[in-house]
């Protein structure tokens, strides 16, 4: 990533028409650790004709995901860097970050769709944009996506990826996982739903979207797998540093 672009997204604030969308559009974020199930629940809100995706931007290259390549402008809008600094400039985007030293973004046009068309944004978003966000607009609801134990989720991981594992991009994606589930517990911007089953997560997140803030859900169960997951996380990355 350039250091132009990297100064760029270290001042970058969306143009006040867009905290304006923001506050007139349903939004939905759905945050997790990769392998906890969002693309699944994803599919399953799309299937109510309630939501619309909203695709990110993203600077990284399109990965194998459940056995297929990703596709452009479906799962991301893949994008070179030199138009990331662009839209940057032209302030395309309600938030933008890094992630991995990679590009990622929503931009505002996908989020005036979902206006216009009547539906609830639904986004699958990083911990670091869900702040922007909520700095936006305090109302925006935030669902963090849990398995239910350490043991299922690696189960997960592994029907996602394949027997076949890089060890220091595995370790990479626990530390990542570690940093977003101590995001979930030291911040209030969430609600934590845990999907053990996928009928009832998604029957969870639906109350949670037609609460739209009135009623705060009790996650305090959902908090503790959260608190225990990390735990085992960190225990095994401790075992990993000092084998």
């Amino acid at each position: 990533m350039t250091s132009s672009l990297r100064d760029k997204l270290a001042t970058y604030q969306p143009a006040p028409i867009a905290t304006q969308l923001i506050k007139k559009t349903s939004i939905l974020l759905l945050v997790g650790p990769t392998g906890a199930g969002k693309d699944a629940l994803k599919e399953r809100l799309l299937k109510t004709g309630e939501y619309r995706h909203i695709v990110s931007h993203t600077t990284r290259s399109p990965r194998m995901n459940h056995g297929t390549i990703e596709r452009n402008g479906v799962d991301y809008h893949f994008i070179d860097l030199a138009t990331a600094e662009k839209m940057l400039q032209e302030k395309a985007f309600i938030e933008a970050k890094t992630y991995s030293d990679n590009f990622y973004g929503t931009s505002v046009m996908e989020i005036q769709a979902a206006h216009d068309k009547g539906k609830i944004a639904m986004a699958d978003i990083e911990v670091q944009g869900v702040a922007e966000y909520k700095t936006l607009d305090p109302g925006v609801i935030a669902v963090f996506l849990l398995p239910p134990d350490f043991k299922t989720w690696q189960k997960r991981l592994q029907n996602r990826y394949g027997d076949v594992v890089d060890v220091e991009d595995y370790t990479r994606r626990l530390q990542t996982a570690l940093e977003e589930l101590e995001q979930l517990l030291n911040t209030n911007y969430y609600v934590a739903v845990i999907n053990k089953d996928l009928e009832t997560a998604f029957h969870d997140v639906q109350a949670i979207v037609r609460a739209q803030g009135k009623q705060t859900p009790d996650d305090s169960a959902a908090r503790e797998v959260a608190r225990r997951l990390a735990q085992d996380i960190q225990k095994y990355l401790d075992h990993v540093a000092t084998a």
